[in-house]
């Protein structure tokens, strides 16, 4: 549980980080996006390591980790894009996350 927790606040900042300057930012100088980006990344993996390196360590493949936090990044950037930048999500959204969660269902089958 402590992965999924850190994997989901790791997406959230990750998620930040790349789209905050979408809505109402565009004005700023690329140079500072990029700044203020890599800190909030930074941020982003203060979360991620431990969380791949707890999961890890619990048992969880690689690819299991990664498959993990493409399904929260999609599940996060959902509501971030409805939330942050107005978009409205559509049958796309549900499709691609049916998809990802078809992955994840792949890579933690037969898992013991």
């Amino acid at each position: 549980m402590p992965t999924l927790a850190l994997l989901v606040v790791s997406n959230v900042f990750m998620t930040t980080a790349w789209y905050w300057h979408l809505k109402g930012g565009m004005a700023k100088p690329l140079p500072i996006v990029i700044l203020i980006s890599w800190g909030i990344a930074f941020v982003e993996y203060c979360f991620a390591v431990p969380a791949n390196r707890i999961g890890f360590a619990h048992g969880w493949t690689g690819g299991q980790l990664k498959i993990t936090q493409e399904v929260i990044t999609l599940l996060v950037f959902g509501v971030f894009s409805v939330a942050v930048l107005g978009e409205q999500l559509s049958w796309r959204h549900a499709g691609a996350f049916a998809c990802l969660v078809g992955a994840a269902a792949f890579m933690f089958a037969g898992r013991n």
